[in-house]
């Protein structure tokens, strides 16, 4: 065989692969627009039924804030949480000790917000894996409540959220709620593009997963759940061992407890800050890193998703082959593709208005998602959470190279 011939067979291998790729991208956007159509139709049912129950004495209900260090717009994300519009519910933040400047923003809001219980709840210096974790076990503890959500602290909700929220947990065959978020950037490009990523790819892949097998895992910004969910699967330090603690428990509530977990919308929005290109890499590299270890098929499958990446090699495959405007048309299929993609799930149903402005953009999230997907298999297990450094073991799980570790208790 030539040197040209086989240059051939290799460009020619190399278009075989953008065309199955294209295709594969081209079957789950249609599995995007099934699922998000399907979620619209589930969450407007699931509303009115709720409607329809009329609730006349309202469960005490514990929001649960784990914090760590004062972040850029804590205070203005955490106002949200003191006017709501709910008859009985506490609040009760966590953290390690007393002097954790995340602690000015809660007093501050305490002294404004007068009326509002809340509670702190110091954990001292994490003894499992899960630091978040370790701190919200001891905060369960603290409560006489049976219903429980858990939010990040960068995480908005608005004044009616308790009330879309709780009804489901009304029912006894639901046992947690987990909610779709929109990403709130903070200005810069990098924010920008990594919050049109958690409006678009992050609620496809989990409408998709909702109507393939029904909701198996919860997402961490926001979680509900009731205490006797969580007695059944063992209480909440059975997830203390996991980078991945959200995934794990509505697993286990699913799976162990045999209870349904709730996909829920109700305009919860994730505040990010700005960040460099290698502060957005790093974050990104670290949840694709965790899907890897905890979910190896999942996250192996997750590369046909992607549809840039094959529009970009079809169109260098098919020009230097001479076919110009074969090239061109996979490229803007790819394109197309992802546009599509962003106005279907972004704005119809996540109702971002970014999504809508920026769709435009949203190709070159599917590019840069693909480059750290890639990266997911090229890195090693090591990675810094909270300033802290950790290494992922098989099945998700993770070890703290910094200090020791207790079994989890419960």
């Amino acid at each position: 065989m030539t040197t040209v011939s086989a240059v051939h067979v290799f460009l020619y291998a190399l278009l075989l692969i953008a065309v199955i790729g294209s295709i594969s991208a081209t079957v789950f956007l249609g599995m995007v627009l099934v699922a998000a159509r399907r979620n619209l139709r589930l969450t407007a049912a699931r509303r009115t039924a709720n409607a329809r129950t009329q609730v006349s004495d309202w469960p005490g209900v514990t929001m649960l804030k784990p914090v760590h260090g004062l972040e850029p717009r804590m205070e203005e994300n955490l106002e949200g949480y003191f006017r709501l519009d709910y008859p009985n519910y506490e609040l009760v933040f966590g953290c390690r000790t007393s002097d954790d400047k995340a602690l000015t923003a809660v007093e501050s809001l305490r002294r404004r917000y007068p009326n509002v219980k809340v509670r702190i709840v110091l954990s001292g210096e994490p003894s499992w894996p899960n630091a978040k974790v370790f701190s919200l076990a001891k905060m369960i503890a603290s409560s006489a409540n049976d219903y429980f959500v858990i939010t990040d602290s960068d995480i908005r909700i608005r004044p009616d959220f308790l009330k879309i929220v709780i009804p489901h947990l009304l029912q006894p065959r639901n046992g947690l709620v987990t909610c779709l978020y929109q990403g709130v950037p903070a200005g810069d490009f990098w924010s920008g593009l990594e919050a049109l990523g958690m409006s678009v790819e992050m609620p496809s892949g989990v409408m998709v997963a909702d109507m393939m097998e029904g909701m198996r895992f919860a997402l961490g910004a926001v979680m509900a759940v009731r205490r006797d969910a969580l007695d059944s699967i063992g209480g909440i330090a059975t997830t203390a061992a996991y980078y991945s603690d959200d995934f794990v428990l509505g697993n286990r509530v699913a799976e162990v407890a045999q209870l349904n977990v709730v996909l829920e919308n109700p305009g919860v929005g994730h505040v990010l800050t700005a960040q460099t290109f290698q502060q957005t890499f790093r974050t990104q590299l670290r949840w694709m890193q965790s899907t890897r270890y905890s979910r190896p098929k999942g996250h192996f499958g997750t590369g046909l998703t992607f549809s840039m990446p094959f529009g970009i090699l079809g169109l260098v495959a098919a020009t230097a082959l001479g076919s110009l405007p074969i090239g061109l048309g996979l490229f803007a299929c790819g394109y197309l593709n992802r546009v599509i993609q962003c106005l279907a799930v972004g704005w119809g149903v996540i109702r971002d208005p970014r999504a809508l402005k920026l769709c435009w953009l949203y190709p070159v999230r599917d590019l840069l998602g693909f480059v750290i997907w890639t990266a997911s298999y090229l890195g090693g297990s090591t990675f810094h959470w909270r300033g802290e450094l950790y290494q992922f073991t098989p099945g998700g799980r993770i070890v703290p190279a910094s200090r020791k570790m207790a079994a989890a208790k419960h």
